[in-house]
């Protein structure tokens, strides 16, 4: 009975470290391209060739991407700890 315990959580945590990976490769992917193309974008079409201006604008796309992934991780701990709790108040029942 508790191999197959184990085994339910060893692939519990499989799963969510797999959900994990592909979260960090699409916000690596979005800090790429988000600042690259906010940049050349407001440059052409907002601020009409002031580059300055767009640098400005790729900065603050970077910090959003960046504010952004460090709100979700903050949200996955706080369901896994939440979790993690429920499973202990039930195991003391």
């Amino acid at each position: 009975m508790s191999e197959q315990i184990a085994a339910s959580r060893l692939t519990a945590q499989v799963e969510h470290e797999g959900g994990v990976l592909i979260k960090l490769i699409l916000f690596s992917l979005t800090l790429a391209i988000a600042p690259l193309s906010s940049y050349f974008l407001s440059r052409d079409y907002v601020w009409n060739g002031n580059s300055t201006y767009a640098a400005i604008t790729a900065i603050v796309a970077a910090n959003a991407v960046l504010v952004a992934y460090i709100a979700t991780s903050l949200m996955e701990e706080s369901k896994l700890t939440r979790r993690e709790k429920e499973g202990e108040s039930r195991k003391q029942r």
